[in-house]
């Protein structure tokens, strides 16, 4: 197993509502050259999590951080009407982020949690790590 020392939260910049899947955002990074979707888990509009790519293999999420991070990813992010930055999580995606992220900081206890902001000049995750 790989080391982990950080998770890293992301959203998919796509509309309030919309519902995306593992295999949309797989296609979209099959599109961008990936060979596979970039993240390890999905959480879905009704707080169902997804895997994405295999946590034993590095991701493809976050320039510069994939060899020693977990990419987490939730549906959402934008506003619905202008496609503007927004916490748009539900209340079953923030229960469902917070139980993954408390069951991946018990299997890696040396992960730091981060927002992809902290490493690229994006709004993403659109919320507040201390929101979580």
């Amino acid at each position: 197993m790989r080391k982990i020392d950080k998770i890293i939260l992301h959203c998919s910049a796509t509309p309030e509502g919309r519902e995306v899947t593992v295999d949309d955002i797989r296609s979209w990074h099959r599109q961008r050259g990936f060979r596979t979707i970039g993240y390890h888990y999905v959480v879905y509009l009704d707080g169902s999590v997804h895997a994405g790519r295999p946590v034993e293999e590095v991701g493809a999420h976050c320039l510069g951080q994939n060899k020693n991070s977990i990419g987490v990813c939730y549906v959402g992010g934008l506003d619905a009407r202008h496609l503007l930055p927004k916490d748009t999580r539900t209340d079953a995606q923030k229960r469902a982020l917070r139980e993954l992220v408390a069951k991946l900081r018990k299997e890696f206890p040396e992960a730091t949690l981060h927002g992809h902001k902290e490493f690229a000049a994006k709004a993403c995750p659109c919320f507040e790590i201390s929101e979580l």
